[in-house]
């Protein structure tokens, strides 16, 4: 599955529309962030995130994104990091190990 890029505050705007985000902060040069980022892949192919917009943020590339991110949802910023996020509000986020496909699914069936 391909993830939407957000690389300005537009793109955060509209990817807000949707009543299921997933945000993903990424650092490219990290290897805990390639993890988690291999575990967002398996996600994205399960059940769950059928109705979930998801989109990512490359860190280091992107910081102005991601710290209006953090500064939007008063989540100080961490990478990687994910941010689901139902109807405006975030309703659950993690970082680090913590970011697990399993993680991702239990995420998504609270919410729902």
């Amino acid at each position: 599955m391909k993830f939407q890029q957000l690389t300005n505050s537009q793109q955060i705007d509209d990817v807000l529309k949707y009543s299921k985000v997933l945000l993903f902060k990424h650092s490219t040069t990290c290897p805990i962030s390639a993890n988690a980022y291999s575990e967002l892949e398996e996600f994205s192919r399960s059940e769950e995130a059928n109705d979930v917009n998801i989109a990512v943020v490359y860190v280091i590339e992107d910081r102005p994104v991601s710290n209006e991110i953090a500064e939007r949802f008063q989540i100080k910023h961490e990478s990687p990091q994910a941010l689901f996020i139902q109807s405006g509000k975030v309703v659950w986020h993690a970082s680090h190990w913590n970011i697990t496909e399993d993680a991702l699914k239990k995420a998504c069936k609270s919410a729902d």
